[in-house]
């Protein structure tokens, strides 16, 4: 018996058991579907991370008093870190020697900001920087302006809009010259920015700068934690040099000792990227675990259903092998049932798992991604599952007496 011929009869029988065959089929498909669906969400937030993550830049690094994603639990020595103070930030600027642009970013307050009779929601951040905001934290000037060395330093009354408050504040005039209070603190604006969307679900747009001085005198406390310091090195090529001397300056201003560990964190696009990295792995491991017990459970559906194909088939076996059927041609009809059923079922797996792992970024406007790699894996993966679970089944079909089949009543 050709090939063809196995293959039209293994469908023959497939469609002869529609309800079980669908059943079967079902199980092949949940446990595709289980691991495609879970490394693809994977995929699509790793994605997301990456694109986040390129506010830094190559040539980019953040100082901050602790690691800007937490990790793990911290313990007392991270929470007694002293402050990174913006006295320490003028110290480093002074210090550098290779050339750098090092700009602070402070939250001094959230509330709400007003224009005469219109008012925001209560969740606008106060934050305070320097003229160097916008290239060192990837922002654009929609109108206006932004601030000059000159306004940080007098610690001028101004401040520059968050794209979202301008659409609230001033949906049919120009903002700029305009007088609004920033909770309950007046300022003028000079600027506005261009919309940056999210950032790991915080809005980017809710925001009002003012300069970092004026936030000091405003809220005060001038030796209060500087949230984020940004160092921008002007030669790419210097970045590691940058960092080594960052390192250095920084634990002579911190008064850190020979030998003890820093009391600081200088981070990189790659060093955030390798938390994310760590932190998506183990859900894709966690993803594909669940799936492959689930496919385990439908290989053994699928050997269920073969052993009690045979059993019903034993009588047709023995008419094949009386009229010239060999060993090989019975292994070969029952093995490619299995393999169909399992083709099927991933093929259709892969498919749904794909929409709904995809159907996750739509819904947040971010990059779709499709897992090649695990679509591949999960192909090989099925036909293993056809060869190891209907191979017994075939096994035991191609090893039936013809005598003994046909008294099989």
């Amino acid at each position: 018996m050709g090939i063809v011929e196995a293959v039209r009869m293994a469908l023959e029988a497939l469609r002869g058991h529609k309800m079980r065959s669908a059943l079967t089929l079902l199980g092949m498909v949940i446990g595709v579907f289980a691991i495609i669906v879970s490394v693809t969400a994977v995929s699509v937030i790793d994605v997301y991370f990456k694109e986040k993550l390129q506010f830094f830049g190559s040539s980019t690094v953040s100082i901050s008093k602790t690691n800007l994603i937490p990790t793990g639990n911290r313990d007392r020595s991270l929470r007694n870190r002293p402050n990174i103070t913006f006295e320490q930030v003028e110290r480093l600027d002074r210090m550098m020697q290779i050339p750098v642009t090092i700009s602070p970013l402070n939250g001094f307050d959230i509330g709400k900001v007003v224009f005469q009779d219109r008012e925001t929601e209560g969740n606008i951040q106060v934050l305070g920087s320097d003229e160097d905001m916008l290239a060192n934290f990837s922002y654009e000037v929609d109108a206006g302006r932004f601030f000059t060395s000159d306004d940080v330093q007098y610690a001028r009354p101004v401040c520059v809009l968050g794209s979202n408050l301008v659409k609230v504040l001033f949906p049919n005039e120009n903002p700029i010259k305009k007088i609004v209070k920033a909770s309950g603190r007046r300022c003028e604006v000079i600027g506005t920015l261009k919309e940056k969307g999210n950032l790991f679900g915080f809005s980017q747009d809710d925001r009002i700068v003012i300069p970092i001085t004026r936030g000091f005198v405003v809220y005060g406390g001038t030796n209060r934690n500087i949230d984020n310091v940004s160092v921008r090195v002007n030669n790419p090529v210097m970045i590691n040099a940058a960092i080594d001397e960052l390192t250095g300056r920084l634990r002579v201003i911190r008064r850190v000792e020979p030998g003890d560990e820093n009391n600081f964190e200088i981070s990189t696009n790659d060093s955030l990227q390798s938390i994310f990295d760590s932190f998506t792995a183990t859900l894709t491991a966690g993803g594909a675990g669940i799936g492959l017990i689930s496919l385990l459970a439908a290989g053994i559906g699928i050997m269920n259903i073969m052993l009690v194909s045979v059993t019903e088939r034993t009588r047709e076996i023995g008419i094949r092998k009386s009229i010239g059927a060999r060993r090989k041609d019975i292994l070969r009809q029952f093995l490619l049932e299995a393999f169909f059923l399992c083709q099927v079922g991933g093929f259709i797996g892969i498919v749904l798992g794909a929409l709904v792992g995809n159907g996750v970024a739509i819904y947040f406007d971010i990059s779709t991604t499709f897992p090649v790699g695990w679509a591949v894996t999960a192909v090989g993966m099925v036909t293993v599952i056809a060869l190891v679970f209907g191979g017994y089944p075939a096994f035991k079909a191609a090893r039936l007496r013809p005598i003994d089949a046909l008294r099989w009543e």
